[in-house]
């Protein structure tokens, strides 16, 4: 199958399960729990509208590699008195006393 034909047939299904929560809607009522799997069916539909719109730019199109910036660090050792209050973590205080 195409990407085209696949696309097609999540539409055709996500309209089946649009109905059907229709369907059930009228059954239970709009309380809090169809009204959130109502709204979960309009996210689908706007994800499969935004995949379809992707997919018609091209196979690359929200694909491009994002430029690698390279950060030197230096070998130098770092100030000591960076560390001064630190805790060796699970090893407890330098002092050797738990606070």
């Amino acid at each position: 199958m195409s990407l085209q034909d696949e696309l097609t047939a999540v539409e055709r299904s996500l309209d089946d399960l649009v109905r059907s929560v229709g369907r059930l809607e009228a059954q239970v009522g709009a309380g809090l729990e169809i009204r959130r799997v109502r709204s979960d069916t309009d996210h689908l539909r706007e994800s499969l509208t935004l995949l379809k719109q992707s997919a018609a730019a091209g196979p690359q199109a929200g694909r491009k590699a994002a430029p690698v910036e390279m950060v030197t660090v230096s070998d130098a050792p770092y100030d000591a008195t960076l560390w001064a209050d630190a805790e060796d973590e699970g090893l407890g205080s330098r002092t050797g006393h738990a606070p």
